[in-house]
């Protein structure tokens, strides 16, 4: 049933295969909007809630080169940027071959 309704749709969670992971703030719009466009992509992704975590934060700026708003969004462990930037992958048919790649 998944399959049809998937199909309808235009997902494709088969042909995820990348490690997809974003840190979050709970209430923080574009978190929701970014998480919502990996949803609606397939993607299982490991989510780090970093609310109030100033320890956590920290970390997150150290992967994402000093950045420090949230979401931070990585693919293969590759920094791709914010929810705009995660977006503008899927606007230039960019994003799709990142979910597509394994990781090594």
């Amino acid at each position: 049933m998944m399959e049809l309704i998937n199909s309808i749709l235009g997902r494709h969670p088969e042909n995820i295969k990348a490690n997809v992971e974003i840190y979050t703030w709970v209430t923080c719009p574009y978190c929701i909007r970014a998480k919502l466009l990996l949803w609606w992509k397939g993607v299982n992704y490991t989510e780090y809630k970093i609310d109030g975590d100033e320890t956590a934060r920290n970390r997150m700026a150290q992967r994402a080169n000093g950045r420090r708003s949230v979401p931070q969004i990585f693919i293969n462990d590759q920094h791709i940027g914010g929810c705009d930037d995660l977006h503008q992958l899927n606007s230039e048919n960019r994003l799709d071959t990142l979910l597509a790649q394994s990781a090594t």
